[in-house]
């Protein structure tokens, strides 16, 4: 479930529908969480799956540690990429905002930590742009996107949550606030690292 602060609006042609904030976010804002509406496809329903439905899950889902597919319900599954993500996870089922986001700003996630199968072009015109986001993005860039979302994970009792009740793991993240060496690593969403135990 994403945010009730945000809206879809058309960014482009190239790019299409994207979220917004029509409110300001607090830095450390649980914007999105995985909720029970959401839909999980293991690799055996995907592949049973006809090609349009395919060809949708490939465009509008992302995949998890166990490799399911997973197809948000709401306008979460229009969230676009940037190399300059203003939206990170920990290795809980949810994203927050790793900085202020304003009124009328995009939300974006890093399509890196989303275990994409293949390589493709990126168009988010960062200053920092990658060009391309690639299935081993988590190995190169994990600790990064780690030490980002840590830093604001630890504002979440500061500031509004109106997704705090579809957290499923609320106890867990209690806890990892109350003792930061509980923290789960962004790396648990690696699907790389499941499969090994490396991370």
């Amino acid at each position: 479930m994403v945010h009730p602060d945000t809206e879809l609006r058309f960014v482009n042609d190239n790019i299409g529908w994207g979220v917004f904030a029509t409110r300001p976010i607090p830095k450390g804002t649980i914007i999105w969480a995985l909720d029970t509406l959401d839909q999980k496809f293991n690799p055996e329903q995907v592949a049973g799956l006809p090609p349009y439905a395919q060809a949708a899950l490939e465009k509008y889902s992302y995949i998890d540690a166990r490799g399911r597919h997973i197809l948000c319900w709401d306008h979460a599954r229009f969230f676009n990429h940037s190399c300059n993500a203003n939206c990170l996870s920990l290795g809980y089922d949810f994203e927050l905002a790793i900085r202020d986001i304003a009124a009328g700003e995009e939300l974006t996630d890093d399509y890196g930590t989303l275990n994409p199968l293949v390589a493709f072009p990126c168009l988010c015109d960062a200053p920092d742009c990658r060009q391309a986001v690639q299935p081993d993005d988590f190995a190169r860039l994990g600790d990064r996107w780690n030490t980002r979302a840590r830093e604001a994970f630890f504002l979440i009792p500061s500031v509004p949550q109106p997704l705090w009740n579809v957290l499923s793991d609320r106890a867990d993240i209690e806890g990892a606030l109350a003792d930061p060496n509980r923290v789960r690593p962004i790396h648990g969403h690696y699907r790389h690292a499941l499969a090994t135990g490396a991370f």
